[in-house]
């Protein structure tokens, strides 16, 4: 890769890695003004690009993106402050000129509104603002993962299953409201917490989903606010219980891709290569939330991938511990995906295939995902039946290059004999309202 190329590289790190911070900072600098903050960011990424090259990148580079963001800011409301100054006193001239009146001599406009002071974490902020009661759901998750973690309209309305004309429409009205109500930036006051909760932890899960099947430097900020989060409510349990089932999921990242970047299945994965540190904090956080008797989704799905996680290997997973969890999330957070996996652990206990593919073939509205093919093939296979259709059904569906390799190999070679995909434990990474 030539020096051009490392350095558009470096600028895409820093972008995710500071998009949210520096709009969170000028979201603050601009007295709430949401589109005026973002378009700063960006004039500052640009400029950037065009800086760089010949400077290299700063020291501090999201201090030095955030001041150069600060300085369009202070550009713009100038101008804007300067162009309503220059209206007031053509008025006003000509009122006097009407009366006969002399003209007074002019001011320059006074200064900005806003200022540059810290937070303690303006990223938290952000979330809980964009998390506010009086949007939607879908407003919530959409204007945060726009804020937050910098995905742009396109990537979001893909994920909702909606037009990007929609989707910029969606979070255009999102921060109209958030400005024309007056909601503030800040991190509500204790009593308003529990309110703003499901939404929160949706968000975090998703930009953690997000970075898990590509930047990982995504999942590394969804559990850093995750532990925020944990030390901002010490008594939510689901708050423990989404933070656990990040750290476990992120434990296995090194195991799950081979040299050439394809996808290793779950029976197949080197768990030497699984960082047995997040494995242990993840299986403490999910224990002491369990602890406190109130199983909420987070929770039950940490639970589960906790069972995988301490397992040497399939034949020492305990399956039907697996498939009673999955019981009891379908309680609580019911959904085709719940069902699905739910008949991927009975599969693997005494039951076996064939009632699985049962509760499989009972599944409605999964035809369109790649996983309910896939999984039905190996079922298939494992029950003694031809799995070829579904086998090119999953790999037609299939969403990423490397799981089209994956699903092709498995067609070619038809040779296993147990579950072989990794289960998705987790809520999909598409939100739940576009289902």
């Amino acid at each position: 890769m030539g020096r051009g190329g490392v350095l558009v590289e470096r600028i895409a790190e820093i972008y995710t890695d500071g998009w949210g911070r520096i709009v969170a900072a000028m979201i603050r600098f601009t007295g709430g003004d949401w589109s005026l903050a973002e378009e700063c960011a960006q004039d500052a990424f640009a400029q950037a690009l065009r800086t760089w090259p010949e400077s290299g990148v700063p020291e501090q580079p999201i201090a030095w993106l955030t001041t150069t963001a600060r300085r369009r800011a202070i550009d713009v409301i100038r101008r804007a402050g300067v162009e309503r100054a220059k209206l007031r006193e053509v008025a006003i001239d000509a009122s006097r000129r009407a009366a006969g009146q002399p003209e007074e001599p002019r001011d320059f406009p006074g200064d900005f509104p806003g200022s540059m002071e810290d937070a303690s974490d303006e990223r938290l902020e952000l979330i809980f603002t964009c998390c506010h009661p009086a949007l939607s759901n879908e407003a919530q998750v959409a204007l945060t993962l726009r804020s937050v973690a910098g995905l742009s309209t396109a990537e979001i309305a893909r994920a909702f299953l909606v037009s990007e004309k929609t989707m910029g429409q969606r979070i255009f009205r999102a921060k109209q409201r958030i400005r024309h109500a007056g909601i503030p930036f800040r991190v509500p006051p204790p009593h308003l917490l529990p309110d703003r909760l499901s939404a929160v932890l949706q968000v975090l899960y998703l930009l953690f989903n997000e970075g898990y099947s590509g930047d990982p430097r995504l999942c590394r900020e969804a559990v850093r606010l995750g532990r925020v989060l944990v030390a901002l409510m010490p008594d939510e349990p689901e708050v423990m219980g989404a933070l656990a089932l990040m750290l476990l999921q992120e434990a296995r990242r090194a195991a799950r891709l081979d040299a050439d970047g394809d996808l290793v299945e779950l029976a197949d994965q080197d768990r030497s290569l699984w960082n047995a540190g997040q494995i242990t904090e993840g299986a403490q956080w999910c224990e002491r939330a369990l602890r406190h008797g109130r199983a909420g989704p987070y929770q039950l799905q940490a639970a589960i991938v906790a069972c995988h996680a301490t397992a040497t290997g399939l034949d020492d997973t305990d399956w039907a511990q697996i498939a009673g969890l999955y019981t009891a999330l379908r309680k609580v957070a019911p959904s085709p995906v719940v069902e699905l996996n739910r008949a991927v652990a009975v599969s693997m206990t005494e039951t076996g295939p064939t009632e699985a593919l049962r509760l499989v073939d009972d599944i409605d509205g999964l035809h369109d995902y790649h996983l309910f093919h896939a999984v039905r093939a190996d079922l298939l296979f494992r029950a003694g039946h031809d799995p070829d259709d579904a086998y090119r059904s999953a790999i037609r569906l299939a969403p990423t290059e490397a799981e089209r390799r994956l699903l092709t190999a498995r067609l070619a070679d038809r040779s296993a004999t147990s579950p072989r995909s990794e289960p998705r434990t987790g809520p999909p990474t598409r939100p739940p309202a576009a289902r």
